[in-house]
């Protein structure tokens, strides 16, 4: 049987939302102790009390590290791991010019393999223990990418990038084997250990009305699924899909008109929204997210955080990979405070810590496994070394409380500031 596990530590649990009224600092409370089993979180409370619950249980002190849950990165693209940080090109040249070559490659079952492989490895490093992504149209680039998470018992949600226009000669499938290929993918993973499929049309300009109709039906036929897509993310794009569905009222009703829209919908971006999209996504339930370092890279737009939380929208955060220009959830959660200095409306670090994991945990529909540390949440953690490089040190040592030392590393820190990691349970970094 497996020896219980106590951490030491300064541990920080959510226990409600740092956006809401209470304020940031109320909704976040600190622990001296964490104590798993099995890989899950079994109690949190004091030093003295779990050893005297637990005894025998093998102690781990962090001294005062914080211990966090761990990261979850609720929109990625793991096929553009090769071709991060490309440059200079706006979202539907750099498709055109980085991404379609790069996701022609994942045809071949051992290179997606290796960059699943080398994806997880990166991402863990940086703290993440969850992520959400696209693949490719082949369904290699899903059985890669699932297989290894299957291996490091990672939580996972994933699915079949579907296209049948607008994308390159060995990039495109059908309505039919877009619907089939998907279907047996669910079949095969979805509810397996600790995976989740998503079904994944890329956006409405690369999915045909038929496409589109095929897969709200494979949706309504397999509920459980999460359903992830594009919306909104620059204004060239609204144009093109104006064109593209000249019927629709608006970007989200091409996906709405086909039964893609409800609660398990997921859109990365959303950043330019009209008055009845917002009205819309915040009554059917579905989630948005917020991918900062790839709207100032690739230059689309700056989120409105704040306004789309007053709404009571549901939001995650998110590196999209490799649009994004950094697999860290530290640099994402950086270039969200940023976006929204730029937009007047400054972000706590609670707040920033709570969007990378319980806000793309809730995001996920995932928020009673993963992004919180409670008592039968599964024990993802990532353990933070607030004085990991020495420019972060000398600042953390002029701080007046945890919340200035923790924002020192969530601006500065990188993957050195990662002490540890753990995904159920078991270290991994």
């Amino acid at each position: 049987m497996e020896q219980d596990l106590i951490l030491l530590g300064r541990v920080l649990s959510f226990v409600a939302s740092p956006f809401s009224e209470t304020g940031p600092e109320a909704a976040v409370q600190e622990h001296e102790a964490i104590a798993l089993r099995g890989g899950r979180i079994v109690a949190l409370g004091t030093r003295a009390a779990l050893v005297k619950a637990l005894p025998g249980a093998q102690l781990l002190d962090h001294g005062d590290k914080v211990i966090l849950p761990g990261f979850v990165d609720a929109h990625v693209h793991y096929p553009q791991t090769a071709i991060i940080a490309s440059w200079g090109k706006r979202l539907i040249d750099w498709l055109n010019t980085y991404t379609f070559p790069e996701e022609m490659r994942f045809g071949d079952a051992g290179y997606a393999a290796e960059i699943a492989a080398r994806y997880l490895d990166l991402t863990t490093a940086c703290g993440t223990t969850t992520v959400a992504s696209y693949c490719t149209i082949h369904p290699e680039s899903v059985e890669a990418l699932f297989a290894a998470a299957q291996t490091r018992g990672q939580r996972v949600v994933a699915g079949k990038t579907c296209m049948d226009r607008n994308a390159p000669e060995g990039l495109r499938d059908t309505p039919q084997t877009a619907h089939d290929e998907s279907a047996a993918l669910i079949a095969r993973w979805h509810g397996v250990d600790r995976l989740t499929y998503a079904i994944t049309p890329r956006f409405s300009p690369t999915s045909t009305p038929e496409q589109l109709e095929a897969l709200g039906a494979l949706w309504a036929a397999h509920p459980s699924c999460l359903m992830q897509t594009h919306l909104s993310e620059q204004l060239d794009e609204i144009e093109w899909v104006r064109g593209l569905f000249p019927q629709a009222r608006d970007y989200l009703d091409t996906y709405e008109g086909f039964g893609l829209l409800g609660e398990g919908a997921v859109f990365g971006h959303a950043i330019h929204l009209q008055p009845r999209e917002r009205d819309r996504l915040r009554e059917s339930g579905a989630s948005l997210v917020h991918c900062p370092t790839s709207n100032t890279f690739i230059g689309s737009g700056l989120f409105d955080l704040h306004g789309l939380m007053a709404e009571g929208q549901r939001i995650g955060l998110a590196t999209d990979t490799g649009g994004g220009s950094s697999f860290s959830m530290l640099r994402t959660m950086a270039a969200a405070y940023e976006v929204a200095q730029l937009r007047g409306t400054p972000l706590h670090a609670a707040q920033l810590l709570w969007l990378a994991t319980q806000g793309s945990a809730s995001a996920l529909r995932l928020q009673d496994k993963v992004g919180n540390l409670a008592v039968d949440m599964e024990a993802d953690l990532v353990v933070l070394d607030l004085a990991s490089t020495p420019a972060i040190a000398q600042r953390v040592a002029r701080a007046d409380d945890l919340w200035e030392a923790l924002f020192a590393t969530v601006m500065m820190g990188d993957d050195r500031a990662i002490s540890e990691v753990r995904i159920a349970g078991r270290k991994v970094v």
